[in-house]
Formats: C-alpha cells, structure tokens, sequence
C-alpha cells in the first residue's frame, strides 16, 4: 500500500500547539505528500444580524473567512515548509464534521489528520464530538494526534481480530496491516500485531457441568495463536512481534501500547451510526478512550460515508 498523498489536515483555531500541523508536516516531508489546511469556521452572531442586507451579510462573512485564512498564513510562517505542496482552505460551516467530510469526498483527500484534547491527569485522548462524526462517517483513514514525536525506529500497533472467519474480518485485517507496514516504511519503524481473545463463559460452566473450562480455553488460544502466526507469514512480522492476550480489546490494546511505548496504534472502526452506534458503541472507540498515543482509524474497503 502506498503512502499517504493526499492529506486533508483539520486545524483548531484554540489548539496552540498545532498538534495536527505539526503531524502532517512531519508525514510530508517524509512522503512528498500534498497537504490542504482546512479550517471551518463559523459566527453565532451570524444568525442575529437579521437586520443587515443579504449583501452586507456576505461582505461580514467573506471578511471574517478573510482574517481566518490571514492567521492561517501567519501560523504557517512559524515552521519550515519548504518543500512542502501546501493550499489553505477555509470555509464557512454551523457543523465541522460536516465540512471535513463533504472537503475530504470532493477532492479524494487519502487521509484526515485531526488534533485532539488530552486529559491533564490522564494523558489520554479525550474525543469530541467531532472526533466522534470522523471516526464513523469519514471516507478515508482518520489519524487522530496528540502531542509528541514520531522518532526513527519507534513501534507501531496493528490491532487485529484473529478469531473471526468472517470476510469482512479478514479484509479489516489485512486493510489495517497494510496501512501499518506502510506507516512503517515513511516512519522507518516496527510493526506489532496486537490481538485480544475472550475468556471462558463462564454461564457455561454453572449450566453443563461436563463443559471443561481449562480445555476450552486452551483450545481457544490455540486457535487464536495459529491464525495470529498466520498473518505474520503472509505479511512478514515475526513471532517476536505477535501479541496475543485474553481480555477485552479496550483493556489488551492501551496495554500493549503502554508496554511496546508505541507512537500509533492502527485499528479498525465499521463506521457504525444512528440507534446502533448510541446503544452498542463501537470496539474501536472503546480502545480509544483509553489510548496515550496516536490512532490510525481505518474503515473497510467497502465503506461508504454517508455524507456522500
């Protein structure tokens, strides 16, 4: 899979440290990416200017997308961009989700790169709303940053599902270590494939008392441990960098990512919406809640946004 050329990276006017800037850069001079800085803004006081003209309304809104893409300029003076194929583009939009995404179908943007917030005494991510809307409705990976370095030989996470037989499994998996492998080469670092595989039920158990627990699970791990080994031989990662833990995805994943010190964890997201996203989640964004480090979010080949 090639890297990543097209990147649409999403600017926070509050974000002092210019956490998705920085990122983006980085990514392109090291890939000869082409970077389109998007910043969607908007005027509540907008709305109670009923009394203006249509015209004179315009004029207030075209100047106020004037002066945003002035401090654009000049927050871009502050780093070294040269060689670096930059445009800015600044819209004027009620939803911000909403405006990445329709920019991000429009041009073909291969990537989002979002800031995001940090707990001051956690240091986890905190996602908002906004984060929300991209990992489930973008077209295209999501990378979603927080204040660090990516330095040379770092590690990076792959985390699959081995347990399923489904396709749809299958081609997540390969999607997210493909797009792993090709972080990798442009970050020049090491890839790790984290799964997580559930216990015992335990209901079980208590209602037949012939079902041997111990068996069942070391028959679980073994399966697991054998369809784990076989995606390291079709994609090259030794056994040194398989790892496979029981418990739940939120839980296994940050820990791994706590103990490898990894820079990016590369994980799958189904894109799920409406009443099924507000009453079952979505796996990923357990994971996500409990990360330190940047997330590549990728969706299925198959997906379509539907904003589109």
């Amino acid at each position: 899979m090639d890297a990543f050329r097209h990147i649409l990276v999403v600017i926070d006017a509050a974000d002092e440290q210019h956490k998705a800037l920085k990122r983006a850069l980085h990514m392109a001079r090291l890939s000869d990416a082409r970077l389109t800085l998007f910043l969607s803004i908007y005027d509540f006081s907008y709305e109670m200017t009923t009394m203006l003209s249509s015209e004179e309304r315009d004029v207030m809104r075209s100047n106020l997308i004037a002066d945003r893409r002035a401090w654009l300029t000049d927050v871009l003076s502050e780093f070294d961009t040269d060689s670096v194929r930059i445009d800015i583009d600044v819209v004027w939009h009620n939803r911000p989700f909403e405006a990445i995404i329709k920019e991000a179908i429009k041009h073909k943007h291969d990537l989002i790169i979002k800031g995001t917030q940090v707990s001051a005494s956690f240091q986890n991510l905190i996602f908002t709303p906004t984060d929300w809307h991209l990992l489930r409705k973008a077209p295209c990976p999501v990378l979603l940053v927080k204040e660090h370095e990516w330095p040379s030989h770092g590690q990076i996470i792959a985390a699959v599902h081995t347990g399923s037989e489904e396709e749809h499994h299958q081609q997540l998996n390969k999607r997210i270590i493909e797009h792993a492998q090709s972080m990798s080469k442009v970050l020049n670092a090491s890839v790790h494939l984290v799964n997580a595989y559930p216990s015992a039920p335990v209901n079980v158990a208590v209602e037949i008392p012939e079902f041997d627990v111990s068996e069942y699970s070391d028959a679980l791990e073994q399966h697991h441990v054998n369809r784990m080994a076989a995606l390291g031989r079709d994609y090259g990662i030794s056994s040194h960098y398989q790892h496979l833990s029981q418990g739940l995805p939120e839980q296994v994943i940050p820990e791994a990512a706590k103990q490898l010190d990894a820079e990016l964890v590369v994980l799958g997201t189904i894109g799920r919406t409406g009443l099924s996203a507000a009453l079952l989640g979505n796996t990923a964004e357990h994971v996500l809640d409990q990360l330190n480090c940047d997330v590549l979010a990728i969706k299925p080949e198959d997906f379509v946004s539907p904003l589109a």
